[in-house]
C-alpha cells in the first residue's frame, strides 16, 4: 500500500528534475560562490548547559493541514531568535508542507542567528548544493528514503560544504546504519512519516542505544516542559519542535515557557 512518505519522495523525485532542468548544477555552483559563510549547527545546540531547542517555520503538513493562516517566516524566525532558540529548522517543501526554498534565504538576510536547517526530503547532491546556496548551515536526511550509499554520499557532499547534517530515522533497525554512516547528529523521530502516528515515548526507547559521542535530537510530539525534561534526563542534548510552536498564538512564549 502506497503511504504518504512514498507519495512525497515520488513526487520530490520529479521536483528535483524540473528544478535541474530550472537552475542547471553549473549555475548552481557558481552561486556558491556568493552563499554567506557557514555557521556551526552543532556547537549551537550544545553551547548551553540546558537542552538545545531547534524552533521549525513550518506553515502546514500532510497530517494537520494549515498550521498557521497568518504565516510570516521572517517574522516566526525573528520571533524564536528572541526567544533565545539555538536553530532554526526551515521547511522547504512545497507540495505538502507549503515551504519555499527562498524562505532559507529571506530568513538568512534577516535573522543574524541561530543557524539555519534545511527541513526536506532530501535524495540528490543537487538538494544539498541548494541548501547551501540559500543560507543553509545544516541540512536533515532521513535515513527512511535514503539507502547506505546514498546516505554515505550526502553526509559527504555536505560536509565538503563545510554544512552538518541531522540524520534521522524512525525504525529502530535503522539506527545501526545511520551509527555507521559517521553521523555525528542522529535525530530520533517520534512521528512516523508512513502513518503520522507520534509517540514521545519512541525517543526514550531508542535513546540508551545511541552512542555517546553522538548528539541526540528528539523530533515531533514535544509539547511541555515536563516532555523537555523527560528527554534531557534521558540524555537528549536537543529537540525539534515545529507544530507545537506554530499552533500557539505566541510562538516565542512558547519557546521560553519550554526552555524554563
Amino acid at each position: 500500500m502506497t503511504t504518504i512518505l512514498d507519495r512525497i519522495v515520488a513526487a520530490k523525485r520529479q521536483e528535483i528534475a524540473e528544478r535541474r532542468v530550472g537552475v542547471p548544477l553549473v549555475e548552481l555552483e557558481r552561486r556558491l560562490a556568493t552563499a554567506p559563510p557557514v555557521r556551526d549547527f552543532r556547537a549551537a545546540l550544545l553551547h548551553g548547559p540546558g537542552m538545545g531547542i531547534i524552533a521549525e517555520v513550518k506553515k502546514a503538513s500532510p497530517s494537520a493541514g494549515v498550521l498557521r493562516v497568518d504565516f510570516d517566516p521572517v517574522a516566526i524566525a525573528q520571533s524564536y531568535a528572541a526567544a533565545g532558540a539555538d536553530g532554526l529548522s526551515v521547511l522547504t517543501d512545497a507540495p505538502f508542507f507549503q515551504g519555499e526554498l527562498a524562505y532559507l534565504t529571506v530568513i538568512r538576510a534577516a535573522v543574524a542567528a541561530p543557524p539555519l536547517l534545511r527541513k526536506d526530503f532530501l535524495l540528490d547532491p543537487y538538494q544539498v548544493l541548494e541548501a547551501r546556496v540559500a543560507g543553509a548551515d545544516a541540512v536533515l536526511l532521513i535515513a527512511e528514503i535514503l539507502d547506505d550509499a546514498t546516505l554515505k554520499l550526502l553526509l559527504r557532499e555536505t560536509r565538503a560544504l563545510g554544512m552538518q547534517a541531522l540524520v534521522e530515522l524512525y525504525d529502530r533497525n535503522n539506527l545501526p546504519r545511520v551509527v555507521d554512516s559517521g553521523a555525528t547528529l542522529i535525530g530520533i523521530n517520534n512521528r512516523d512519516l508512513r502513518s503520522f502516528e507520534t509517540r514521545l515515548e519512541h525517543t526514550l526507547e531508542l535513546a540508551p542505544l545511541v552512542p555517546a559521542d553522538r548528539v541526540l535530537v528528539s523530533e515531533s510530539g514535544i509539547k511541555t516542559r515536563d516532555d523537555i525534561q523527560r528527554l534531557h534526563s534521558a540524555g537528549v542534548k536537543a529537540v525539534l519542535i515545529g507544530e507545537t510552536f506554530m499552533r500557539s498564538t505566541d510562538a516565542a512564549a512558547k519557546l521560553r515557557e519550554l526552555r524554563g
